[in-house]
């Protein structure tokens, strides 16, 4: 999963889509996930950095980065075939 190349993200969490002109807000952990899929790491990247600084376990950590992501391409924000 990627996000798209014309998605603008500032750093206090506001995403704005200029295909669409639709604007969002994340809180500080999807800020940290939008972070980390702009620097191109994979998912279980993700999940382990997660892992590491919240308690948490993998398995949940996974499920609400899964549900997070399908936000995301429901949005059109993301592009998990790039």
């Amino acid at each position: 999963m990627k996000l798209n190349k014309n998605i603008a993200v500032s750093e206090n969490g506001f995403i704005f889509n200029p295909v669409s002109g639709d604007s969002f807000s994340t809180n500080p952990l999807g800020q940290e996930v939008i972070r980390m899929m702009k620097d191109q790491k994979e998912k279980k990247e993700i999940v382990k950095a997660i892992a590491e600084k919240y308690a948490a376990d993998d398995s949940t950590i996974e499920k609400d980065l899964n549900d997070f992501f399908q936000m995301l391409l429901s949005y059109q924000l993301i592009n998990e075939h790039e």
